[in-house]
């Protein structure tokens, strides 16, 4: 495994924890961090997110994230020991709900 993969299971797992803790009421609890994508540099990370519910729902918790990004960068920072501590580019990523979404549809093939 490279050292850049490491480090995106790193601050995918720190990241998960740190928006689990945030107390922003437009995040819902089933907001997952899907996958992370740290720069070569560490400077940019860019974090696929995926959030259950309404495109209302979705909406604000993307909002909710973009607006603790500087409090998430910090705590990370403190969590993580690396030479620079990431900004975060948060990206809505639906492929749990899809995934959901079409095993719903074979279970009522099978049904059927």
């Amino acid at each position: 495994m490279a050292r850049i993969d490491k480090i995106n299971e790193e601050v995918k797992r720190e990241l998960a924890n740190i928006i689990r803790e945030l107390k922003d009421t437009r995040i819902p609890l089933m907001t997952s961090v899907v996958t992370v994508n740290v720069t070569n540099d560490l400077r940019y990370a860019k974090a696929y997110i995926s959030v259950m519910g309404d495109e209302e729902t979705k909406k604000k918790a993307m909002q909710g994230l973009k607006s603790a990004a500087g409090f998430i960068r910090r705590e990370l920072g403190k969590r993580i020991d690396l030479r620079y501590t990431p900004e975060f580019v948060f990206e809505l990523d639906d492929s749990i709900e899809h995934g959901a979404n079409i095993e719903r549809l074979l279970n009522n093939i099978n049904k059927k």
